[in-house]
């Protein structure tokens, strides 16, 4: 078995922009949109393990992916080492490039089965986690976690620490902690103290809406990679926007008939994968996150919730223009 020293210089997480997963969100299709703006990493929406142990259906479509996308880690979520390392184990033939662990999802029901964000008060469970699941696969593991399970709990130091421990290949951090879900102001300072204290490489989460923002969490906290999420949601084009951004350039945002052509390429690709009936209905909410911040664009979303099919979805994305008065 390969040991984790031989991933401690692995590239895929140095300087790289990752999609982070983000569940209900990045699905296959969303994936292969987002790679071709310029995400370099990808990781799939969040996959219970024991579901996969318990032969749950619902965990099948979770599961493909396709070489145009890779590098890409399929994201576990559980507290039993020994269920997660075994269904990590029988993942690593099917085109992953690495496992990735949730220890930072804040959903109640999650957190109330001891998963996610939950694990964060339990460095010795995310060490013993880490190490059935290192121990269990030959591909990088890394770990996603948050700052803590509560402000008077911030101890993202010595879980990422467990994590490294236990033979992680790199940690995420999310500088908020579970008290706050999606709240107020992500905390850097706290991934400036993951960094200081590990040797595997960090990918910095929390607030990353541009390039000027990615720049400023490297230099305020030296993170190697970083991660974006809510930021992509009906914006595909964040990742050319900051990879140009890196190189001292600007690119212009989407004009109307780009978007158009986006959502089309969406509808295509969700109906292809996932079937009419619920392809559409998933991509009633993209819809929304396109169209947010467009003027009048409240029309499109009122009526988005109506269409059953995908022509007529395409021809609501086709008449956005007229709708919205742009």
């Amino acid at each position: 078995m390969i040991s984790r020293n031989d991933y401690m210089n692995n590239e895929m997480f140095i300087n790289k922009i990752v999609l982070g997963p983000m569940a209900g969100v990045t699905d296959l299709p969303f994936r292969l949109l987002c790679k071709e703006q310029g995400a370099d990493v990808m990781i799939t929406e969040m996959v219970s393990a024991k579901g996969l142990y318990y032969g749950s259906r619902k965990t099948d479509i979770l599961l493909k992916t396709l070489p145009e996308e890779k590098p890409v880690g399929v994201q576990l979520f559980g507290s039993d080492p020994e269920i997660i390392a075994g269904e990590a184990a029988k993942l690593q033939d099917r085109g992953f490039d690495f496992i990735d662990i949730n220890m930072g999802c804040p959903v109640p029901k999650i957190v109330g089965n001891g998963d996610g964000s939950a694990l964060m008060k339990n460095p010795a469970l995310v060490e013993r986690i880490v190490s059935a699941v290192v121990n269990a696969v030959n591909l990088p593991v890394t770990v996603k976690i948050r700052s803590g399970f509560s402000e008077a709990e911030k101890n993202a130091v010595e879980v990422a620490l467990a994590a490294e421990a236990g033979g992680a290949s790199a940690v995420a951090v999310h500088a908020r902690t579970r008290e706050q879900f999606y709240s107020g102001e992500a905390d850097w300072s706290v991934i400036k103290d993951v960094k200081a204290a590990l040797k595997v490489p960090v990918i910095g989460n929390g607030d990353l809406k541009s390039a000027e923002d990615v720049l400023k969490m490297k230099e305020e906290t030296g993170c190697d990679s970083f991660m974006i999420a809510r930021a992509a949601k009906g914006n595909p084009w964040i990742f050319r926007e900051i990879k140009a951004g890196l190189e001292g350039k600007t690119v212009e945002r989407p004009g109307l008939e780009e978007l158009k052509a986006m959502m089309h390429k969406h509808i295509e690709l969700m109906i292809k994968e996932k079937g009419e009936y619920i392809g559409v209905r998933e991509l009633r909410k993209h819809v929304a996150w396109y169209t947010e911040g467009i003027y009048n664009s409240s029309k499109i979303r009122r009526k988005v919730c109506e269409v059953e099919t995908a022509d007529e979805l395409g021809f609501l994305v086709d008449q956005l223009g007229e709708m919205c008065g742009t």
